[in-house]
Parts: C-alpha cells; sequence; structure tokens
C-alpha cells in the first residue's frame, strides 16, 4: 500500500509539474503579446490601456515609408507609340485578354521587339510611370509600341508620337 501511494504521489507531483509550466507559458505569452501595456518613465506603476497618444503622434509624423529611388534604365530608344482599346476591330476574337492570357488594365503595352513582363516608361509622356509588357502586335509592327487605354476617345486623342522610351 505505502508503495502505491508514493507512486501514486510521484505521478501526482510530475502532472501538476507539467501543469504549472503550461501556466507559466500562457503568461509569459500574454505579457509579451499586448504591447499596449507599458511601464511609463514618469509613473513607478504598469500603466494599462492603449500608449499615450504623444507616443502615437511622434511615431506616426515620421517617416511611414522607405522612399524608394526610380528604376534606373538599362538603354533608350526613339519609337513611334500610338493608343489602342479593346474593341474588336482593334484586337482578336478576344478584346479583353492580352496575347499572354491577362486581363487588359492600365499600365499595359504591346509590343513585338520586348520579351513579356519587360518593363518600360515614357517620362516625355507619363513622367515615372512604369508600364509592363503583356500585349503583343500585328507582326507587320517590330519597333512600335502601343499603350492600352480604357477609352476609345482618349486613345484617338493620344494618336502616333514619336518618343523616348525608357527600357528598365
Amino acid at each position: 500500500m505505502k508503495i502505491y501511494i508514493n507512486s501514486l504521489s510521484k505521478n501526482l507531483i510530475e502532472e501538476l509539474t507539467q501543469h504549472i509550466k503550461s501556466i507559466f507559458l500562457l503568461v509569459l505569452m500574454l505579457f509579451f503579446s499586448f504591447p499596449q501595456i507599458t511601464i511609463s518613465e514618469s509613473l513607478p506603476q504598469i500603466m494599462k490601456g492603449p500608449i499615450p497618444r504623444a507616443v502615437i503622434t511622434t511615431y506616426y509624423n515620421g517617416p511611414t515609408l522607405p522612399e524608394i529611388p526610380a528604376r534606373v534604365a538599362d538603354r533608350t530608344m526613339r519609337i513611334v507609340v500610338t493608343a489602342y482599346n479593346s474593341e474588336p476591330g482593334q484586337t482578336d476574337d478576344t478584346p479583353f485578354i492580352t496575347a499572354f492570357g491577362t486581363h487588359v488594365r492600365d499600365g499595359i503595352v504591346a509590343t513585338n521587339f520586348l520579351p513579356k513582363g519587360a518593363l518600360v516608361r515614357f517620362p516625355e509622356l507619363f513622367g515615372d510611370k512604369e508600364f509592363v509588357v503583356e500585349d503583343r502586335m500585328n507582326e507587320r509592327y517590330y519597333y512600335h509600341m502601343d499603350i492600352w487605354m480604357a477609352e476609345k476617345a482618349e486613345a484617338v486623342k493620344f494618336g502616333a508620337k514619336f518618343v523616348d522610351m525608357e527600357i528598365l
């Protein structure tokens, strides 16, 4: 009987130790998971609740995102640039799908002399805005580029321009 009680007390002590470890880990996780519980330098006690407004204001008045410099162009060339939109007369039988299977949207261009996904920029016309090659043109046009535009009137107004293009 005495041996049974000793083994029972050892098992009980082991179980209690496991539970105490679990509770201790839970308390540690809760303590480090809530940053709104801070220790103020001016107050010796723990301050519960949101972080003081002055701290938030100074945090958000600084720069929120790092400045990303514009990409440097690998090369620049002068080409003819026109505009197109999604009309069956200007495209194939799937006017809203590009040659590479993506949906047309602002910022895509069509050309035959650059690979899919190439990035280009037209500083004279659009500043630092970058365009992605995701469409192809009729094979008779080689050193030529089409910019997709949503409205036909906008594309007609754009016309044909001989501009500098930066390949990124």
